[in-house]
């Protein structure tokens, strides 16, 4: 799965269709599994979290607006509904009861591929975690700061670009390369000074950090789960 941006499930009762998103989506990195009906997809989200359903309105059988009604409140996947021409009541009905997005037939591939991105964007900027705390270590991305002891101490825009990719990725090991390009720093004492100074606001002994650690000759990660 990390090789994918992320993996959808595709539902429509024409097969046609069906393919050509498949093979569409697949060129522009995603997993795909396709349904080719409401019940079949409600066998694949009982066993798979997927991150996208493309879900089409009218199909035989239950339609995507009962998969809708009957599914959403388990579920917290984003849906985008494929509409035909003429379904306006439909539509609007659609987002009234949970669905995210709809893409009216026929459509162009590319804007379905810009539709799903937007989502997912959406999705995981809503789940990154901007507040954290363990011991007596407070993070709050929001405010900007670092709450340790009861005392607050200020983070600055670059601490914040470093701690938000680290607080969202625990236990990755980011190298003085990574860090150089997400705060467009190219010296390796600048990183190093940053990394000294996020020390002295998180640690309780920065000269032996517990946190914050540094991996000898891979870079910095932050343990904190």
């Amino acid at each position: 799965m990390n090789d994918f941006v992320a993996h959808i499930l595709v539902v429509d009762d024409d097969e046609g269709i069906r393919s050509l998103i498949k093979q569409y989506l697949n060129e522009n990195n995603f997993l795909v599994t396709t349904s080719n009906s409401a019940e079949n997809a409600e066998e694949k989200i009982s066993i798979i979290k997927f991150d996208l359903i493309v879900l089409d309105i009218m199909m035989t059988g239950k339609s995507g607006l009962d998969f809708i009604k009957q599914n959403k409140s388990k579920i917290d996947t984003p849906i985008i509904l494929l509409t035909a021409k003429g379904e306006a009541e439909n539509r609007v009905e659609g987002l009234e009861i949970g669905a995210d997005d709809y893409l009216p037939k026929p459509f162009e591939p590319k804007e379905l591929i810009l539709r799903i991105k937007n989502i997912l964007n959406k999705t995981k900027r809503n789940d990154e975690k901007r507040i954290i705390t363990f011991d007596n270590i407070k993070i709050d991305l929001n405010k900007l700061l670092i709450i340790k002891n009861d005392i607050e101490y200020k983070i600055n825009s670059t601490e914040k670009i470093i701690l938000e990719k680290m607080i969202n990725n625990p236990g990755k090991t980011f190298s003085r390369e990574d860090i150089g390009k997400l705060t467009d720093l190219d010296k390796e004492r600048s990183i190093d000074v940053i990394i000294t100074r996020l020390r002295k606001k998180i640690e309780m002994d920065p000269k032996n950090p517990k946190y914050l650690q540094t991996l000898r000759g891979a870079g910095y990660v932050l343990w904190i789960e």
